[in-house]
Protein backbone atom coordinates (compact mmCIF):
# COMPACT_ATOMS: atom_id res chain seq x y z
CA UNK A 1 0.00 0.00 0.00
CA UNK A 2 1.71 3.19 -1.13
CA UNK A 3 0.65 6.63 0.01
CA UNK A 4 2.65 9.82 -0.22
CA UNK A 5 6.10 9.74 -1.81
CA UNK A 6 8.49 7.98 0.55
CA UNK A 7 5.72 6.67 2.82
CA UNK A 8 5.09 3.03 2.03
CA UNK A 9 2.48 1.53 4.33
CA UNK A 10 1.36 -2.05 4.74
CA UNK A 11 -0.96 -3.96 7.05
CA UNK A 12 0.82 -5.50 10.01
CA UNK A 13 1.52 -9.22 9.93
CA UNK A 14 1.42 -11.55 12.96
CA UNK A 15 5.22 -11.74 12.90
CA UNK A 16 5.47 -7.96 13.39
CA UNK A 17 4.19 -7.95 16.98
CA UNK A 18 7.56 -8.06 18.76
CA UNK A 19 8.95 -5.31 16.52
CA UNK A 20 5.84 -3.19 17.09
CA UNK A 21 6.10 -3.50 20.86
CA UNK A 22 9.77 -2.49 20.65
CA UNK A 23 8.82 0.43 18.42
CA UNK A 24 6.14 1.47 20.93
CA UNK A 25 8.70 1.72 23.76
CA UNK A 26 11.32 3.39 21.54
CA UNK A 27 8.80 5.98 20.34
CA UNK A 28 7.81 6.92 23.88
CA UNK A 29 11.40 7.08 25.12
CA UNK A 30 12.68 9.02 22.11
CA UNK A 31 9.92 11.61 21.77
CA UNK A 32 8.22 12.28 25.09
CA UNK A 33 11.00 13.85 27.17
CA UNK A 34 10.14 17.48 27.83
CA UNK A 35 6.44 16.74 27.38
CA UNK A 36 6.22 14.29 30.28
CA UNK A 37 8.15 13.67 33.49
CA UNK A 38 10.82 10.92 33.49
CA UNK A 39 8.49 8.79 35.63
CA UNK A 40 5.64 9.19 33.16
CA UNK A 41 7.90 8.33 30.21
CA UNK A 42 9.17 5.14 31.82
CA UNK A 43 5.72 4.03 33.03
CA UNK A 44 4.35 4.58 29.54
CA UNK A 45 7.26 2.87 27.75
CA UNK A 46 7.03 -0.21 29.99
CA UNK A 47 3.32 -0.55 29.27
CA UNK A 48 3.97 -2.34 25.95
CA UNK A 49 4.45 -5.88 27.23
CA UNK A 50 3.75 -8.93 25.02
CA UNK A 51 0.85 -10.03 27.24
CA UNK A 52 -0.55 -6.52 27.82
CA UNK A 53 -3.24 -4.24 26.46
CA UNK A 54 -1.03 -2.66 23.78
CA UNK A 55 -0.24 -6.07 22.27
CA UNK A 56 -3.91 -7.03 22.41
CA UNK A 57 -4.91 -3.81 20.63
CA UNK A 58 -2.30 -4.35 17.90
CA UNK A 59 -3.42 -7.95 17.39
CA UNK A 60 -7.16 -7.24 17.50
CA UNK A 61 -7.33 -3.99 15.55
CA UNK A 62 -6.45 -2.99 12.00
CA UNK A 63 -2.76 -2.10 12.22
CA UNK A 64 -0.79 -0.28 9.52
CA UNK A 65 2.99 -0.16 9.64
CA UNK A 66 5.49 2.14 7.97
CA UNK A 67 8.84 0.50 7.18
CA UNK A 68 11.95 2.66 7.48
CA UNK A 69 12.31 2.32 3.68
CA UNK A 70 10.72 0.11 1.02
CA UNK A 71 12.07 -3.41 1.43
CA UNK A 72 13.61 -2.56 4.82
CA UNK A 73 12.55 -4.96 7.57
CA UNK A 74 12.79 -2.27 10.24
CA UNK A 75 9.63 -0.40 11.19
CA UNK A 76 9.59 3.37 11.72
CA UNK A 77 5.96 3.94 12.71
CA UNK A 78 2.58 2.29 13.15
CA UNK A 79 -1.05 3.11 13.85
CA UNK A 80 -4.09 1.06 14.84
CA UNK A 81 -7.84 1.37 14.40
CA UNK A 82 -9.58 -0.52 17.23
CA UNK A 83 -12.52 -0.64 16.89
CA UNK A 84 -13.17 0.68 13.37
CA UNK A 85 -14.13 4.17 14.64
CA UNK A 86 -11.21 4.72 17.03
CA UNK A 87 -7.58 5.64 16.39
CA UNK A 88 -6.24 3.53 19.24
CA UNK A 89 -2.47 3.80 18.76
CA UNK A 90 -0.13 6.09 16.78
CA UNK A 91 3.62 5.74 17.36
CA UNK A 92 6.77 6.76 15.48
CA UNK A 93 10.35 6.15 16.57
CA UNK A 94 12.05 9.51 17.13
CA UNK A 95 14.79 8.61 14.65
CA UNK A 96 12.17 8.68 11.91
CA UNK A 97 9.87 11.46 13.15
CA UNK A 98 9.14 14.80 11.47
CA UNK A 99 9.08 13.09 8.05
CA UNK A 100 5.31 12.87 7.57
CA UNK A 101 5.09 9.20 8.59
CA UNK A 102 2.46 9.63 11.32
CA UNK A 103 0.40 11.93 9.10
CA UNK A 104 0.49 9.35 6.29
CA UNK A 105 -0.67 6.64 8.70
CA UNK A 106 -3.53 8.77 10.05
CA UNK A 107 -4.68 9.73 6.55
CA UNK A 108 -4.61 6.09 5.42
CA UNK A 109 -6.62 4.97 8.45
CA UNK A 110 -9.11 7.80 7.92
CA UNK A 111 -9.56 6.57 4.34
CA UNK A 112 -10.05 2.97 5.49
CA UNK A 113 -12.64 4.09 8.04
CA UNK A 114 -14.49 6.08 5.35
CA UNK A 115 -14.54 3.02 3.09
CA UNK A 116 -16.09 1.02 5.92
CA UNK A 117 -18.86 3.58 6.38
CA UNK A 118 -17.48 5.19 9.54
CA UNK A 119 -18.66 8.80 9.72
CA UNK A 120 -16.52 9.96 12.66
CA UNK A 121 -13.28 8.79 14.22
CA UNK A 122 -12.36 9.30 17.86
CA UNK A 123 -9.16 9.05 19.87
CA UNK A 124 -7.50 9.97 23.13
CA UNK A 125 -4.48 12.04 22.11
CA UNK A 126 -1.25 12.57 23.99
CA UNK A 127 0.61 15.87 24.23
CA UNK A 128 2.76 14.56 21.38
CA UNK A 129 -0.01 13.56 18.95
CA UNK A 130 -2.47 16.37 19.68
CA UNK A 131 -0.73 19.05 17.53
CA UNK A 132 -0.45 16.66 14.56
CA UNK A 133 -4.09 15.65 14.80
CA UNK A 134 -5.19 19.29 15.02
CA UNK A 135 -3.22 20.02 11.82
CA UNK A 136 -5.01 17.08 10.15
CA UNK A 137 -8.45 18.47 10.95
CA UNK A 138 -9.26 16.70 14.22
CA UNK A 139 -11.11 18.62 16.93
CA UNK A 140 -10.72 18.54 20.71
CA UNK A 141 -13.82 17.47 22.63
CA UNK A 142 -12.33 17.61 26.13
CA UNK A 143 -9.15 17.24 28.13
CA UNK A 144 -8.95 14.64 30.86
CA UNK A 145 -6.47 13.32 33.39
CA UNK A 146 -6.34 9.54 33.59
CA UNK A 147 -4.18 6.93 35.35
CA UNK A 148 -2.07 4.97 32.90
CA UNK A 149 0.42 2.34 34.02
CA UNK A 150 -0.02 3.64 37.57
CA UNK A 151 0.82 7.28 36.72
CA UNK A 152 -1.49 10.22 35.92
CA UNK A 153 -1.47 11.60 32.37
CA UNK A 154 -3.30 14.46 30.70
CA UNK A 155 -4.80 13.58 27.34
CA UNK A 156 -7.38 14.98 24.93
CA UNK A 157 -10.48 13.27 23.62
CA UNK A 158 -10.57 14.21 19.94
CA UNK A 159 -12.85 13.54 16.99
CA UNK A 160 -12.55 13.71 13.21
CA UNK A 161 -15.63 13.93 10.96
CA UNK A 162 -15.26 11.71 7.91
CA UNK A 163 -18.37 12.83 6.04
CA UNK A 164 -18.27 14.56 2.66
CA UNK A 165 -16.36 17.81 2.75
CA UNK A 166 -14.05 16.72 5.60
CA UNK A 167 -10.92 15.63 3.87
Amino acid sequence: MATEPGHTLRPAEPGDLAALLGLYAAAVRSQCHGLYSPGQVEAWARHGQPEGAVAATISRGFTLVNPVAPGDGRLAAFAVLDPADRLALLYCDGRWSRQGRAAALVRALEQRARQQGVQQLRTEASQLSRPLLLRLGWQIEASETVPYAGVLFERWRMIRALTAGHG
